[in-house]
Formats: C-alpha cells, structure tokens, sequence
C-alpha cells in the first residue's frame, strides 16, 4: 500500500526556518517524482516545489533564495528547507508523489496537483510576523 507522509512543520516567527520531510513508501516502481504544495485558508492549493529521482528540481519564484528541496533517493525522502519565513508562507503543507517523471518547463516550476497520484496528509506551518 503507497503511503506518503510529512513531517516538520510547526509555528515559527517572521525570519525563522523549519524543514519539512516526506517519506514515501510501498512502491514497487517508483515514485519518480515528488512535490511540495501548499494551501492557506481560502486559498487555492498552491505548488511550491518538485524534485525527480535524478535530483532535477523546479521551484516556484516566490520562494526562490529562501526555500530549497532535495531528495534522499535511498530513504526515497524528500525534503523542504524554508529558511527566513514569512506570514504569506503559512498553509498546510502537503507532500506528493507520482510514478512518472515531473514535467519539465526549461527550469520553470509547471506541476500540477492533478499530475500526482498520491498524497499526504499535510503538515501545519504558522509563522507570526
């Protein structure tokens, strides 16, 4: 049975950091591609970042220089360092995963939610300015 879980988050003030993990597990082929998204009250899920197995990544602009992904292939875990957090940072953080390759735009982040098929429960992320 494919499970994906997150760990990490918690409340933080304005400038602070968390790392965020997510494990993936029960796959017989894969996943090939794992992503962070995000979702704040009243907000639309938001994409965040991607990483594929060969270590290729995408992240979004506002978080670029602040945020960063990788992946331990062996644990197949992947990871969210958010380093000088702010306010609009808050959400739910949900980690997902997928057995095809993420899509590839140049270096541009281009994920959708509906490109992955398994997902996690989310991780709670408050930061107080």
């Amino acid at each position: 049975q494919v499970q994906v879980v997150e760990s990490g988050g918690g409340s933080v003030q304005a400038g602070g950091s968390l790392r965020l993990s997510c494990a993936a597990s029960g796959y017989t082929y894969g996943p090939f591609c794992m992503g962070w998204f995000r979702q704040a009250p009243g907000k639309e899920r938001e994409g965040v970042a991607d990483i594929d197995i060969d270590g290729r990544s995408s992240i979004i602009e506002s978080v670029k220089g602040r945020f960063s992904i990788s992946l331990d292939s062996s644990k197949v875990t992947m990871y969210l360092q958010m380093n000088n957090l702010k306010p609009d940072d808050a959400g739910t953080y949900y980690c997902a995963a997928e057995t095809r390759w993420c899509r590839y735009c140049s270096g541009v982040y281009c994920q959708f939610p509906s490109d992955f098929e398994s997902w996690g429960q989310g991780t709670q992320v408050t930061v107080s300015s």
